[in-house]
Formats: structure tokens, C-alpha cells, sequence
């Protein structure tokens, strides 16, 4: 299972050094019937209650836990400059030997059950407990995180305006470990119906979609995010804007964009030349980054903003 990705409300610690966002990053624990999950919460000090803000859940990848994932891609820094929450969910040792979100699992892949309920229970809990608005709330991962965001937003269009992929896998493009690994490597061999099965979920539900990847992955090839784009652009019934190559931290990048019948970028890929199965532009604070190509971050918090249910 090493292969597979890179792979009581508790303890409260309140960021005060110079280098860390204004806010509060914060321990807590989610149990419903689908189990029980602690997450990390953060909460910039400019939210006060009095105007709904954003949510984004950030689902990390094997091996890492929501510190690890949040230093890596600064994520809260942005969070604490737009005035947004960000709810971190933990996968630990203790639900897969390599911390990893159990995406290829037909168990976790459908609503009202497993880690898609528990990120939806999570999502729900703090949108209880603050003001949060119910029309921008995203869900978003990196690896196996990002397959598990992927599966959530699909279980759960209705809660989610947007979702956000870096090196990811599309929906419900395997169902046991075997072929997981092969999809991995090699992306889905039958591309072609995996928009069937993401129609069913969504049903007339639309959420939107960032997908980034390195074109050097190994792990888990880029043609998954094409595949993931392509999926997603088959149930939307959206065509491609031709795509566009630029240089972004000193790489090549080709953006493709899907744009609603409003203008607006319902589906935008970024394919980043020389990036290995790491989060682009991220910091050397966390594992599995690279800190050349485009900010993901700035990317991937742009995109979901701009997008509400």
C-alpha cells in the first residue's frame, strides 16, 4: 500500500509567530455514525461573525497530517488575507498504514457512508459552529486527498460550490487496490464512461473544478487530471478554450479552460512541465513540494472563490 500516494475536541494552539497567519489553527474532533476524525481548524482573526465567510476543506495525502499539508502549501497564509476558513481533516496510521484517504474503496465512495460522509460531517459541524456561507463552501486535496475531495464533492454537490485536485485521480476510477495502482500509472483505460458514473452523482448539480498536476509525476501520471477535466467537461457539456502555454516560476505550464455559458471558468487544468508528484510552487516546510511552477494555493483558493453554489 506504500505505492498508493504520497502518499476531546482537543488540544487548541493559537498562532503567534511573526512568519505564521493572524489566526487561530485549533484541534477538534468530528464523530457521527460514518466514525469519528479529528481535523485542524483555522480561523483568520479577521473573521468576527458578522459576515459569512468562505470554507474550504483541505484533504492532505498518504503520509502526511493537516500541520505537515498546511505548511507545505501556506495554504492558511492565503486563508488569513481573504478572510477564510480552512477546515484540515486527519487520516491517520490508524485508518490506512499509510495515512492515505481509501479513494479506490467502493465503501468510501458514495454519500450517507465512510470518509465521504465524515468530510461532509466535518464540513457541516463547522459551518455549525461559525458563520459560514452556505453558497462558498469547497472542498479541495492533494494525491490520495485530492481523489477523496473529488469523491466528496460528487457525493455532496448540494453542499459544495467547487472542488479543487492537485495530482489527482478522476471519480470513481477504480474500485480495488489493483486496479488503483494501475489507474495510477496509467490513468483510466475506459475514459469514455467515467462521465456516466459522475452524471450520476451530480445529478443537476454543478459544481465547479481546478485540477493542477505535474507533468513529471511517476506516481500518479497527469493523464488522470486530463481524464478528471474530461470527466468532469462530459456531464457539464462544456468544449475546451484552446490551450494556452506560459512560464510560471521558471516553468513551462499549459492551462486549459471549460467556460460556462456566462463567461465564467467552469473547469480550468494546469499541467506543470518538470514538477514530479508535488504541490507546485509549495514550501520546502512541507514534504512532497516543489517550490518552482505556479503557486497552487493562490491558483487553486482564486478559482473556488470565484465560484458559489
Amino acid at each position: 500500500m506504500r505505492g498508493l500516494f504520497l502518499a476531546t475536541a482537543a488540544l487548541m494552539t493559537t498562532i503567534s509567530d511573526a512568519a505564521a497567519p493572524a489566526g487561530t489553527f485549533e484541534w477538534h474532533t468530528h464523530t457521527s455514525e460514518a466514525g469519528t476524525r479529528r481535523y485542524k481548524l483555522f480561523v483568520p482573526a479577521s473573521v468576527d461573525g458578522h459576515r459569512p465567510a468562505p470554507l474550504v476543506v483541505m484533504l492532505h495525502g498518504c503520509t502526511q497530517d493537516p500541520d505537515d499539508f498546511a505548511r507545505g502549501t501556506r495554504f492558511n497564509q492565503l486563508a488569513a488575507e481573504r478572510g477564510v476558513i480552512v477546515a484540515w481533516p486527519e487520516q491517520t496510521g490508524t485508518h490506512h498504514p499509510q495515512k492515505c484517504w481509501s479513494w479506490y474503496d467502493p465503501a468510501n465512495q458514495a454519500s450517507g457512508r465512510g470518509e465521504p460522509a465524515l468530510v461532509a460531517g466535518i464540513t457541516r459541524e463547522v459551518m455549525a459552529a461559525h458563520a459560514v456561507d452556505p453558497r462558498r463552501v469547497y472542498v479541495a486535496g492533494v494525491s490520495a486527498g485530492a481523489a477523496m475531495a473529488v469523491i466528496t464533492a460528487a457525493a455532496y454537490p448540494d453542499l459544495y460550490a467547487a472542488v479543487g485536485s492537485h495530482s489527482g485521480i478522476p471519480y470513481r476510477a477504480a474500485a480495488d487496490v489493483p486496479h488503483a495502482i494501475a489507474v495510477m500509472h496509467n490513468g483510466s483505460p475506459d475514459p469514455a464512461i467515467l462521465a456516466y458514473a459522475l452524471q450520476d452523482a451530480l445529478g443537476r448539480a454543478r459544481p465547479a473544478l481546478v485540477a493542477l498536476h505535474g507533468g513529471a509525476d511517476a506516481v500518479v501520471t497527469a493523464t488522470n487530471s486530463r481524464q478528471l477535466a474530461a470527466q468532469w467537461a462530459g456531464v457539464l457539456g462544456l468544449s475546451a478554450s484552446p490551450a494556452e502555454r506560459t512560464t510560471e516560476g521558471g516553468l513551462a505550464v499549459e492551462r486549459t479552460r471549460w467556460k460556462a455559458a456566462d463567461g465564467s471558468t467552469a473547469i480550468e487544468l494546469a499541467i506543470v512541465d518538470g514538477v514530479a508528484h508535488a504541490w507546485s510552487g509549495g514550501s520546502a516546510e512541507g514534504t512532497y513540494t516543489d517550490p518552482r511552477g505556479p503557486d497552487a494555493a493562490r491558483l487553486m483558493i482564486d478559482f473556488l472563490l470565484a465560484h458559489h453554489r
